[in-house]
């Protein structure tokens, strides 16, 4: 179930999503590294966008 219609995320990804950006943010303050939290970001986006254009692909052939 996505937020919105137009959002490939479901709530579980929006919340880690959001939850990993709060930890890179702190991170970034303290002058630490971030790459590591943005790459799971970046992850869960690229899964995200790939499950919805499967499901897209799976309904334009069923019409």
């Amino acid at each position: 179930m996505a937020a919105t219609p137009h959002d490939p995320h479901n709530l579980r990804e929006l919340a880690a999503t959001v939850a990993l950006g709060y930890r890179i943010t702190r991170r970034q303050q303290k002058g630490k590294r971030t790459g590591r939290l943005e790459q799971r970001v970046d992850t869960i986006r690229e899964k995200a966008q790939a499950r919805e254009d499967a499901r897209e692909d799976a309904r334009r052939k069923k019409k």
